[in-house]
């Protein structure tokens, strides 16, 4: 069981980075990216659906670190 608790982790610590990616994706797109190529509607659709994601994602990732990481239970069929 140790095994599936360590790519547990793995799979948190990955999905912290994916935050990450997803909110500066956003905020580029909404705040930095100036083009010609996407109309400005388009960019701020796209760019707060990622800065939103990237939100809901951040919470359920906290909550999964924190259950992986820093509670006292060694697997879930403790």
């Amino acid at each position: 069981m140790d095994e599936n608790r360590t790519v547990e982790q793995v799979n948190a610590i990955f999905g912290l980075f994916m935050v990450f990616f997803y909110i500066g994706v956003g905020a580029y797109l909404l705040f930095f990216f100036n083009s010609d190529y996407l109309d400005k509607p388009i960019r701020i659709i796209v760019g707060s659906s990622f800065l939103l994601f990237g939100v809901f994602r951040g919470f359920r990732t906290y909550f999964k670190i924190v259950e992986l990481f820093f509670s006292g239970r060694k697997n879930k069929n403790d």
